[in-house]
């Protein structure tokens, strides 16, 4: 039986990951090894792995985060300065969700959608 999916993505710098997740987005620590972080926000948990070689051009690592207040989470992100994804701004789609992304300094793709 299936109950939960993890995410695992990858970073160059574990310090700066933990800066974006931690102090920009609000997430907590639940995890610190040697190459390797978690981080948690209410029911999303995210891993991440060292791979200090990753070329940020070509990552494609993507998470689909869904929402039950797209508006406010929208609302938070701009009033603390998160960057908003040029392409990612809020936004009703035809496959019956309201999206915005963002960019984490590995150019891990994060899209927060929530149904129409």
């Amino acid at each position: 039986m299936l109950t939960n999916i993890n995410p695992k993505l990858p970073m160059r710098d574990k310090s700066a990951t933990r800066d974006y997740y931690i102090d920009q987005l609000g997430f907590q620590e639940i995890g610190d090894y040697d190459g390797y972080l978690m981080v948690q926000k209410d029911k999303i948990e995210i891993h991440f792995f060292e791979f200090k070689e990753l070329d940020p051009k070509e990552n494609y690592g993507q998470v689909y985060i869904r929402t039950n207040d797209i508006d406010d989470l929208y609302t938070s992100m701009l009033d603390n300065k998160i960057k908003i994804h040029p392409n990612g701004a809020l936004k009703a789609l035809p496959w019956g969700q309201r999206e915005f992304a963002l960019l984490d300094p590995d150019n891990n793709l994060l899209t927060f959608g929530q149904s129409i």
